[in-house]
């Protein structure tokens, strides 16, 4: 339902959770070929349901359990890096060394997660992937060696969030990400 459906009545915090005021872009898309290795900056990859991205570490595993599921990609706020460079005193932050598989600009990635039980937002990157965030990627204290002492404390908060994959397909640097419509959604059932 759109806030116009809704006529001149007030729209709840439920309608408006599922409104979004911007695209975003992928700027960066980030592998970890295996849990220790250093990340590697690539132009596109193929997003696996359920799995995570191929090329990445956490998309080999044999046996996806719900849990894994739901941290299949992560993603990070493009705009925070200048920000978590200059709290810990570098001149600029890169996408690889955070580790996030995703980062997007031009959105807040906060919004990306419903705030309400039971009331999950679905997004599509590109032209048919789509994704589901499931929670915050908190930062790991391997920021702290990555980016000197204070950098787990500067990802605290910036750290981006987790999803999983509902519909995989190609992932580009440049694609748009944007909210669902109810046409591009995968039925809950379907998954």
């Amino acid at each position: 339902m759109t806030l116009q459906a809704r006529g001149a009545s007030q729209p709840t915090l439920r309608d408006l959770a599922q409104v979004a005021v911007a695209t975003g872009r992928i700027e960066a898309i980030v592998l970890r070929p295996a849990r220790r290795s250093a990340a590697v900056l690539v132009d596109a990859v193929l997003a696996v349901a359920g799995r995570g991205l191929e090329g990445d570490h956490r998309a080999a595993r044999s046996a996806v359990t719900e849990a894994a599921q739901a941290s299949a990609v992560t993603l990070v706020q493009a705009e925070h890096l200048p920000l978590i460079a200059q709290w810990v005193g570098l001149p600029q932050v890169r996408p690889e060394q955070l580790r996030r598989n995703l980062v997007v600009s031009g959105i807040n990635l906060l919004a990306m997660r419903s705030p309400f039980a039971g009331q999950a937002l679905q997004w599509i990157i590109g032209d048919e992937v789509l994704i589901e965030v499931s929670g915050p990627c908190a930062p790991c204290s391997r920021m702290e060696h990555t980016l000197g002492t204070g950098g787990y404390n500067a990802m605290r908060g910036h750290g981006g969030l987790r999803a999983r994959i509902v519909r995989g397909g190609l992932v580009a640097r440049g694609d748009a990400v944007r909210l669902c419509t109810a046409a591009d959604q995968v039925p809950q059932n379907v998954r």
